[in-house]
């Protein structure tokens, strides 16, 4: 019998991917994967548009998000919310404080990298995000969408390089943006109907020991699952944290984290290191949501 697959974790134009909720779902099904998950950063104004092209599809949805939370380490904490309700208000007051510091961080940015010489207006930068998005529908701008309109600048020769030099932690245009601590981000997450998962801690960028006493806190905060496959994980990286989803009682995830022409190396339901997530990983994650929240359908 056939193996099928899934990618639960991927970005659109409702945040800072370069398809829009129906091109990603076109793309998911051209690429037989038979279940996808939207997990845009701080917002889930893309998932009643992917939802419905899903359903036209004949493709399994799970309704997500993606938020940034603040843990004093020095990678990131990035917390999946899987089969969330788009319109839960709590969703909807996270996602708006979220994204109105993020939009005041943006002209920090770009006023910083013109101070150092990189000649970029917040003109070009929101065309770039504008770009496949219908003009009535919000858009969200981050740091690829800059980095993008660096290298239109020639002010780098690789998106990778943009982050490196200026929009990374410890860049030269680098402005930390508001965030929720990690329980609050479970817990709106929870709070909107949804699971709670780690997503790719390979970029939490500390040693194992340490990698195992973030989870552990974590679990005990009421995190539901982990991401055991990605992008930027290794087999070995996939492995030991197996392992800690084991010992925690955590679901096992993963998805390609896919961004399309804003991280073009990733293809979507294999990212780089050719990730490959059975449907069967799917089934889990559904059965521990309806076990949580009672029986109720997937939008």
């Amino acid at each position: 019998m056939e193996q099928k697959y899934v990618d639960l974790h991927s970005h659109s134009t409702a945040s800072d991917g370069t398809l829009t909720p129906t091109q990603l779902m076109q793309a998911a099904s051209r690429g037989g994967l038979v279940g996808i998950a939207l997990t845009d950063h701080d917002t889930g104004n893309g998932l009643k548009e992917a939802g419905a092209e899903a359903r036209r599809l004949g493709l399994r949805f799970v309704p997500g998000v993606e938020i940034s939370a603040d843990y004093d380490i020095p990678g990131a904490v990035h917390i999946l919310g899987h089969f969330i309700d788009p319109d839960a208000p709590g969703l909807l007051d996270m996602s708006r404080l979220l994204l109105e510091a993020r939009n005041a961080r943006n002209p920090r940015i770009i006023a910083r990298l013109n101070e150092v010489g990189c000649r970029i207006t917040m003109e070009q930068v929101e065309a770039i995000a504008r770009e496949n998005v219908p003009a009535d529908q919000p858009v969200v701008i981050g740091r690829p969408h800059i980095a993008r309109a660096l290298l239109n600048a020639g002010c780098v020769s690789t998106i990778k390089q943009a982050f490196n030099v200026y929009l990374g932690e410890g860049g030269s245009a680098y402005f930390p943006k508001e965030r929720l601590t990690p329980r609050q981000s479970i817990e709106c997450i929870h709070n909107a109907g949804g699971l709670a998962t780690l997503a790719h801690p390979t970029q939490l960028k500390v040693d194992r020991p340490h990698t195992q006493t973030i989870i552990s806190f974590l679990a005990e905060a009421g995190l539901d699952g982990l991401e055991i496959w990605h992008a930027d994980h290794t087999p070995k990286d996939s492995e030991f944290f197996m392992e800690l989803a084991r010992r925690y009682d955590l679901a096992p995830t993963g998805g390609s984290d896919f961004h399309g022409h804003n991280k073009a190396d990733i293809a979507l339901g294999r990212g780089r290191n050719n990730v490959r997530v059975p449907v069967e990983i799917l089934d889990n994650l559904e059965a521990r949501w309806r076990a949580r929240q009672g029986a109720r359908p997937v939008a």
